[in-house]
């Protein structure tokens, strides 16, 4: 692509201008655990699921493309208790095809959320190498080989409600072994039909993972409101099918949220894959790539500004943007994106949207490009990224709807948005 030199863009916005923004704080419960270790392991204290691990067994550890509170400590602890009872933990990439369906892209997405093996104190084996173990009618249902060898698997994944499907297992254990388990031939057999079939394939596809592996129990943390540890529950094996749509629920009723229902534009500071598997999560942003889930604000216009180091050049969910920065265009790398579509079947979260050569003009080309209400005093809603909602920024002609809200409390007065000599963005730097 050749940028051009956007001075005629300037010229038909010049009379477009940017309201003033106020800081404005979301309240939320404030129940994160304080100890995890201590909770974690008042759950391990349990003479049946030591019995479980056997001296001499190899046992395997699920790591996770998301980046999730608290996960490096969680495996931590987990390989301790293991080594405790005699056996040999390893961490392996469950991911389907995500960091880019590489060896390495997957062991450095882990590494780069802090489960390293000096800190998680145990080995990471990161492959790509599946075995067959079944099939769900003439779909192929595929396993990691090395957990598939091992004597015996700890499931570890958050639960989360998806952000494209619906259905009684989402983003959790079941999903963990039916796609994460898979790698990206696994995922890419489970993804065949498309997003309106998932919710009722990932059930028999997990249950033949199940049935072909040594699973001995699961951990599943589950985050509140500020993106913080509210529970972590250990599940005996036999139990997770049955327990965990209850904590699906549960999950669900804790998601952060904007308390706002509607909005102009929507303006996020960030996106990547350690924040959502669509890089901005669509329950909050409203923007989906299926027509099989929905919720989120409602508006005309998203503006994307960056996307996070942490996500290694994959933009997945920028195609949900209508403009986006020449920042953030400079940051693709698209191995990885294209990737999972190939696996998900999904394409337009990853298409380009209108590339701005900066953050000032990027909003104001969003506002321009609204069809509804008023231009000169548009409603913006400005986040730091789908995970971080605590304190958001709200323009002016939000203010008298914030204060008619009990969560939501106006923590400075409106004043310009902070922009550098480049036209970035310097709030929530």
């Amino acid at each position: 692509m050749i940028f051009e030199e956007q001075s005629e863009i300037r010229k038909i916005l010049s009379n477009t201008k940017l309201p003033k923004f106020a800081l404005v704080r979301q309240v939320f419960p404030d129940d994160a655990i304080k100890d995890v270790p201590k909770y974690l392991n008042d759950k391990l204290n349990d003479p049946e699921l030591k019995a479980r691990i056997k001296p001499g067994m190899k046992v395997v550890l699920t790591g996770s493309s998301r980046e999730i509170d608290n996960m490096p400590v969680i495996l931590r602890e987990l390989a301790r208790f293991v080594k405790d009872q005699g056996a040999q933990p390893y961490i392996i990439p469950a991911m389907g095809s995500h960091g880019g369906a590489t060896a390495e892209g997957q062991r450095e997405l882990l590494e780069g959320y802090g489960i390293t093996e000096e800190f998680c104190e145990c080995p990471i084996y990161s492959s790509m190498e599946t075995v067959r173990v079944g099939y769900v009618g003439s779909d192929e249902v595929r396993m990691d080989k090395f957990a598939h060898d091992a004597d015996a698997i700890i499931l570890v994944g958050r639960i989360k409600g998806h952000t494209a499907f619906r259905g009684t297992y989402e983003s959790g254990m079941a999903k963990m072994m039916a796609i994460g388990l898979g790698k990206r031939e696994g995922a890419d057999s489970l993804h065949k039909y498309g997003f309106g079939k998932m919710g009722e394939r990932i059930p028999p596809f997990a249950k033949v993972v199940f049935d072909n592996c040594n699973i001995i129990f699961g951990v599943a943390p589950i985050e509140n409101e500020k993106d913080r540890t509210c529970r972590i529950e250990v599940i005996k094996a036999e139990e997770i099918f049955d327990k965990e749509p209850d904590l699906l629920l549960y999950a669900k009723s804790r998601m952060p949220r904007i308390i706002l229902p509607e909005t102009d534009i929507m303006v996020v500071r960030e996106i990547g894959k350690n924040f959502s598997g669509s890089g901005m999560d669509p329950n909050v942003t409203g923007t989906f790539a299926t027509p099989f889930a929905s919720g989120g604000i409602k508006k005309q216009r998203t503006v994307v500004l960056d996307i996070s180091e942490e996500s290694h050049g994959n933009y997945l969910g920028l195609g949900n943007a209508d403009t986006t920065s020449l920042r953030a265009f400079n940051k693709i790398r698209t191995n990885g994106c294209y990737a999972n579509m190939l696996t998900s079947t999904v394409v337009a979260v990853g298409k380009i949207p209108m590339v701005l050569e900066d953050d000032d003009l990027a909003i104001r080309t969003a506002v321009k490009l609204m069809t509804e209400g008023n231009r000169n005093d548009p409603r913006i809603v400005y986040i730091k990224n789908t995970l971080s909602l605590e304190n958001i920024l709200v323009s002016e002609a939000h203010l008298d709807e914030v204060r008619t809200h009990e969560d939501m409390e106006i923590l400075e007065e409106p004043r310009e948005l902070n922009f550098d000599e480049h036209g970035n963005l310097q709030d929530f730097a």
